[in-house]
């Protein structure tokens, strides 16, 4: 069984606010504007339980290879690649819905996650992440330091 890449980190957001403001303003006139990268957006679901939050990504024709997560414990970043299996490049497409290419989904979490209870499956084209939530009696707000004199 491969196993799907889950990296764990506090920063998950790599582009700066003000850059996608501004990007998102000429996008709207003009959507072949673009800074960075273009990207397409996978369906998601996203519901919960009393302890877990699960996500569902509809990600079909991606391999497990070509995806990769990240998570922090307000956050979850999946990113990847599909690959277009259209061979004939002499064709003339009548229509072209399925989006190929590089794709990223930022999804800011409704609660905090133990990032130790974080499990992913791939079946039949969905990406299914079930995300343990972290209770606030296991949440440290404050802790005291003892501080050694040298």
């Amino acid at each position: 069984m491969k196993h799907i890449e889950i990296r764990f980190g506090n920063n998950i957001e790599t582009q700066s606010t003000e850059e996608k403001s501004f990007e998102e303003m000429f996008h709207s006139v003009n959507p072949m504007f673009c800074f960075s990268k273009q990207v397409w957006k996978p369906q998601m679901d996203i519901f919960e339980t009393r302890s877990e939050i699960i996500i569902q990504a509809e990600i079909a024709g991606v391999r497990k290879e070509d995806i990769v997560i990240e998570v922090s414990n307000k956050a979850v970043k999946m990113s990847g690649s599909r690959r277009s299996n259209h061979q004939d490049q002499t064709a003339t497409y009548r229509l072209a819905e399925i989006q190929f290419g590089q794709f990223e989904r930022i999804l800011y979490l409704p609660n905090m996650i133990d990032v130790e209870k974080v499990s992913a499956t791939f079946l039949n084209g969905f990406l299914e992440l079930t995300l343990g939530k972290l209770f606030s009696e296991k949440i440290k707000r404050k802790r005291n330091i003892s501080l050694d004199f040298i």
